[in-house]
């Protein structure tokens, strides 16, 4: 196995998506060409969150050792804690945008926290974002080993 420890953002064309209303299922269509966003991975940002949160343990009882076992665990976030990590997390994996305009307006959308945020709303800009990381998630190791091949 070959891993790319360099990885940089990954640009991806936009590609639109909806709900098959007899299977639920999610169908992807064509990438436009002039609309896309640059994505890096998340997984940098979850290990530091992790490497921070409280920590705590506590003492229970295994029944098949009959013996007190420490068993440490993270303390819950808050539900304003969760939500400030989950748009925390949307501002570090979106790194870019170019060419998408607000209907209202017609206006460039910047990449701004606050349009990140927003743009995370609308739920086929939502499921883009996830199908993206899912790709970049699963790609690096492929493309190495294409790349040996030949």
């Amino acid at each position: 196995m070959i891993f790319d420890l360099d990885a940089t953002p990954e640009w991806f064309n936009f590609f639109g998506s909806h709900l098959d209303p007899n299977t639920g299922e999610t169908i992807f269509e064509e990438p436009v060409k002039d609309a896309r966003v640059q994505i890096r991975s998340m997984q940098p940002f979850f290990e530091e969150r992790l490497a921070k949160r409280k920590r705590t343990a506590e003492h229970i009882y295994n029944p098949k050792t009959r013996a007190m076992e420490r068993v440490p665990y993270f303390l819950e976030l808050s539900v304003e804690e969760a939500i400030a990590e989950r748009e925390d997390a949307y501002d570090y994996a979106i790194t870019a945008i170019e060419n998408f305009k607000d209907a209202k307006t017609g206006e460039i959308i910047l990449c701004t926290r606050a349009n990140k945020l927003k743009l995370m709303k609308v739920p086929v800009f939502d499921r883009f974002i996830a199908r993206c990381l899912q790709l970049l998630a699963s790609s690096g190791v492929k493309e190495k080993e294409d790349k040996i091949k030949n």
